[in-house]
């Protein structure tokens, strides 16, 4: 299955990328193919429509707005915030996983 996560915080240092490692590490335990973004103070390096278009599932790991939410409309969406998906990202993988049906 391919996901992709989203992660962003409200300072967009820590947590970001605490989150955008643990939903990583936890999806390719799963077996999955994992792409990541992290929104934080330096920026961000937008994921390719094609990846989106062809993504089985999206998990939004968000305290503030995603930026250019529009690229995933139309996606399967689980919806999280950083300190969840740094505790428990095995259960968002499993959400993930239930949402695609896979």
């Amino acid at each position: 299955m391919k996901i992709i996560a989203v992660t962003s915080c409200a300072t967009g240092i820590a947590h970001t990328y605490m989150a955008a490692e643990a939903i990583e590490r936890a999806g390719k335990a799963a077996g999955h193919e994992m792409f990541v973004e992290t929104q934080g103070a330096g920026g961000y390096k937008p994921i390719s429509r094609e990846i989106i278009q062809t993504a089985d599932v999206v998990i939004f790991a968000n305290d503030v707005g995603i930026r250019d939410l529009d690229r995933f409309d139309g996606c399967k969406i689980v919806q999280s915030i950083p300190k969840t998906a740094i505790k428990d990202a095995k259960s968002l993988i499993a959400q993930a996983e239930e949402l695609a049906g896979k």
